[in-house]
């Protein structure tokens, strides 16, 4: 069977380094850290204080009509998670330009992920239960449809009529990946002539942040957050929480040129593989690393020096990061030491479902613009024997080179692996 090809014609962002692809864009090429003291709520208890947030979020700039009331209550309404999923998917439709009246969007789908959901309704809603407990329960009956991981995608096929293929992917911090090789898919095999993809998370509340403390998987570097995510630094103490929502289009080639379509860049592969080893540590050995990589450069009929690029899982934590780094050199082999490697979470923090998404979106820009943001937050000796720091971690400041081919990593909790690659387009 012949595939069709698959290129990106819009993009949309709402992170920790800005509420455009822009502002994100230049923010992520010049080191800037989104790490800051966590605004949510009081965090006088928890060890944890810093994450990075998303700043100046303005729900009225993402509607279809902005003297619509009754649409901005209806937005307000949705859990934050997916208010910054209709926001990124607002801007990246607009972007795309692909809803003109000759679309049709019977043959347009959204599968867009949260790796939670509403945590925050979630937390609202049980501690309006534990209130009430002595008479009975008081759930809103909009606690269900508000709090489930599938909705924002939901949400998005209703406000732009999209009766395409339609669901939530949920697989931990692998979630958006999974989505983005789902939508991959759908478009190459025809299914669909374009997928609405990517992720979205709004996980800094107290249930998220005292979760991931109770783990021992966050920072504690609150005298510093802007330091705090450091990947591969023998210095590291864990994840930086970070939130938002990133959404990118996915068409098929030939509807993307009828139509005079600005195309970003091409997806030419995904894998997926399962460490089958621990719920939430990473194999010490990489396997599953290794196996996810092999399955996506097969995926996409390239050899592993064909790579320029990739962007790492790399959280910054202690296991994980050596891990990853073991599972490259292995596959890569002497490349590893000519490609380059870089973990954009020490600037965006780890947004969990939505961290997929926009790392490939830092990739198809890496590719477009032949730049590879920086690894921030490494000082000199400050390195870990388990590292071999051979390989080019692209740290503290961003490389301008020749990015043909970049691939994106992803785990998740439950050992679930993903990966996905983009290529600059050449028609």
């Amino acid at each position: 069977m012949e595939f069709k090809r698959v290129v990106v014609t819009g993009l949309g962002a709402i992170t920790p380094l800005g509420n455009d692809v822009d502002t994100v864009w230049n923010n992520a090429i010049n080191g800037m850290s989104g790490a800051g003291p966590i605004t949510h709520f009081d965090t006088t208890l928890f060890k944890t204080k810093f994450a990075c947030e998303v700043k100046d979020f303005d729900p009225a700039k993402y509607l279809l009509d902005p003297e619509d009331r009754k649409e901005l209550r209806e937005f307000k309404r949705c859990d934050l998670y997916t208010q910054y999923a209709l926001a990124a998917a607002k801007m990246a439709l607009d972007d795309s330009n692909l809803l003109v009246e000759s679309t049709d969007r019977n043959n347009v789908g959204v599968i867009f992920a949260s790796g939670i959901g509403g945590l925050h309704t979630f937390e609202e809603q049980a501690g309006e239960y534990a209130l009430h407990a002595d008479r009975g329960p008081a759930y809103s009956p909009f606690f269900i449809p508000t709090m489930i991981a599938d909705i924002a995608a939901g949400h998005i096929s209703v406000k732009y009529g999209l009766r395409g293929p339609n669901f939530g992917v949920v697989s931990a911090c692998a979630t958006s990946t999974n989505a983005m090789i789902d939508a991959f898919n759908y478009v190459r095999l025809g299914k669909a002539c374009a997928i609405v993809t990517g992720g979205s998370e709004a996980p800094i509340f107290p249930a998220g942040v005292g979760g991931f403390n109770s783990m021992h998987a966050l920072s504690t570097r609150n005298d510093s957050p802007e330091t705090a995510s450091r990947p591969f630094s023998a210095s590291r103490d864990g994840f930086v929480m970070g939130e938002g929502g990133v959404c990118l289009i996915f068409e098929e080639l030939q509807h993307a040129l009828d139509r005079g379509a600005k195309i970003y860049g091409e997806v030419i592969g995904g894998g997926m593989s399962a460490d089958a080893y621990h719920l939430t540590a990473t194999h010490p050995e990489g396997l599953g690393a290794k196996l996810v990589m092999e399955r996506a450069l097969k995926d996409a009929g390239i050899k592993p020096e064909d790579v320029d690029y990739i962007n790492v899982h790399g959280t910054s934590t202690p296991v994980g990061d050596p891990s990853e780094a073991k599972a490259i050199g292995e596959l890569f082999g002497e490349h590893a030491y000519k490609l380059n490697i870089s973990s954009t979470k020490s600037m965006t923090g780890h947004m969990l479902g939505a961290t997929g998404a926009m790392e490939a979106l830092f990739c198809v820009k890496a590719c477009q613009d032949d730049i590879v943001p920086p690894t921030i937050n490494h000082e000199n000796g400050d390195e870990d024997e388990k590292i071999d720091y051979r390989m080019n971690f692209t740290f503290n400041k961003a490389q301008r080179r020749s990015v043909n081919i970049a691939l994106s990593n992803t785990f998740g909790f439950g050992g679930h692996n993903a990966s996905i690659i983009v290529r600059k387009f050449n028609k």
